[in-house]
């Protein structure tokens, strides 16, 4: 007999908890130029806020299976909201850059085991005719947040100073910690995890020397060809060789990739791993384009991608319901077709292009981009059986992270590309106007690279069929 449990408490705390965290994740991102003058820093020194947050949660995230199991609901869930809201803190108070460091890095680990522990829960406490809608509302935290982040960071950086950035979400992470004290309930078993520390040596140098090898690919004059780069990612990949290898030998892995043997899942997961890639980029080099292209000021930049990501957050439930009704194939397919058309359209894009017309466009790719996310990560968690709802929940949890580094790699690196080739023509090249439609040339490319990997989604999108866990599976 399956148990009731009060859905709606329970998903609230970690909602408003997880909206919070990712919220201030993508805010400072807007305060960069702010904190390097504050901290005396330069921009290759003030981008460890973001390279090391990322760099932080690429190399725990996959370790939350293990914690998933090791810990109860309550306790995890204590445990990640007291890191955030320590690192919240600390990041408010800041006193100099390593500092802030300190605090972002605390951020970071509450946050990687916080979404994996939304992801599970979500698994658990809700059937699965009803993920669907539910995972729509998990769509308000893993996309929705990041996206208007720039947009809130524009304004209390505009308004008052960076610190509100954290002041501002601290009683929103208390109020969360609070409610799920209260009235989160266990909802997993408790079993004895043996900790097999080289697994977590060769998760660690796995994933996180990819996530900050590609990382780095922006920084200095090198690009791909900087020795950092190159090393970083090999070291990874290696790594990573030696994690899979380590995992198939093990009766009891960190990881348990036998969830790779369920197809549906591994075409959801493809579908998942390109998603971030187009949004990741889109989120940076869009904002480049409105500022340097069109000459508009970081606030107004931000208020333009405002509707877009609103839209989304609020058609997230929506698609959720359509999923229950439908399945992810017949979302994906018309969401990947909708995103091609908008990126096919940012290519023709110029200086002069008009306010309503870039809001527009980006409106139309947060609504493809909205039909494909949810529905084919809810999709490809449905076929797994509840045994591996942990591990699978790592492993989708993990591949965003590492797809979104490299998609921001690649995308800036074509940018920057393309930009010195329309240059290379220009005696005086640092001509604002020159500068502009360099700007436009090295993005028109950038698009280009996205609607291919949109057209791959949209291939792979057919053969998304619907698969059911066997009964025997889901009493088990």
């Amino acid at each position: 007999m399956e148990k009731n449990y009060n859905t709606r408490i329970i998903m609230a705390a970690l909602l408003l908890c997880g909206f919070s965290g990712y919220l201030s994740e993508t805010a400072i991102n807007i305060a960069m130029t702010n904190l390097m003058e504050v901290f005396q820093v330069s921009a290759a020194t003030v981008q460890w806020l973001t390279t090391g947050y990322m760099l932080t949660i690429g190399i725990l995230t996959p370790i939350s299976a293990m914690l998933l199991q090791m810990f109860s609901t309550r306790k995890l869930f204590t445990i990640s909201l007291t890191s955030l809201i320590v690192g919240t803190v600390i990041s408010a108070l800041a006193l100099n850059f390593e500092m802030l460091m300190f605090g972002r890095i605390f951020q970071a680990i509450g946050m990687s085991t916080l979404i994996p522990l939304l992801f599970n829960t979500v698994l658990i406490i809700y059937p699965q005719n009803k993920r669907g809608a539910a995972m729509g509302l998990v769509g308000l935290v893993t996309m929705f947040a990041p996206a208007i982040g720039p947009t809130f960071g524009g304004l209390v950086v505009g308004y008052l100073t960076w610190q509100y950035i954290f002041w501002l979400s601290l009683p929103f992470l208390v109020i969360g910690l609070l409610m799920g004290l209260r009235y989160l309930e266990n909802v997993t078993a408790v079993t004895k995890q043996k900790i097999d520390l080289l697994s977590v040596l060769l998760s660690t140098i796995g994933f996180g020397g990819v996530v900050y090898g590609f990382s780095q690919v922006g920084e200095g004059s090198e690009g791909w060809g900087n020795p950092v780069v190159i090393s970083s990612i090999l070291v990874g990949l290696v790594g990573l060789a030696l994690f899979v290898w380590r995992q198939n030998v093990m009766s009891n892995p960190l990881m348990n990739l036998s969830v790779f043997k369920y197809p549906m899942y591994v075409v959801g997961l493809v579908l998942v791993a390109i998603v971030p890639m187009i949004f990741m980029a889109t989120l940076i080099i869009l904002p480049m384009f409105l500022q340097t292209g069109a000459g508009l000021s970081p606030f107004t930049a931000g208020l333009m991608l405002l509707p877009g990501s609103a839209l989304f957050g609020l058609l997230s439930p929506r698609i959720g319901h359509l999923f229950d009704l439908y399945g992810a194939k017949w979302l994906a397919i018309p969401g990947f077709v909708i995103v091609s058309v908008m990126l096919w359209f940012f290519t023709a894009l110029s200086p002069a292009s008009s306010v309503a017309l870039m809001v527009a466009l980006h409106i139309g790719l947060s609504i493809g981009t909205a039909m494909i996310l949810m529905p084919a990560q809810t999709h490809a968690l449905n076929q797994l059986p509840p045994e591996l709802y942990p591990h699978g929940t790592a492993v989708i949890n993990t591949v965003p992270q590492v797809s979104g580094a490299i998609g921001i790699a690649v995308a800036v690196s074509i940018l920057t590309g393309g930009m010195d080739k329309y240059l290379h023509s220009f005696s005086v090249p640092a001509r604002q106007v020159e500068m502009a439609n360099a700007m436009s040339a090295g993005s028109h490319n950038v698009f280009l690279y996205m609607i291919i990997l949109a057209l791959i989604g949209l291939v792979t999108a057919f053969f998304i069929r619907r698969g059911v866990v066997r009964r025997k599976e889901v009493q088990a």
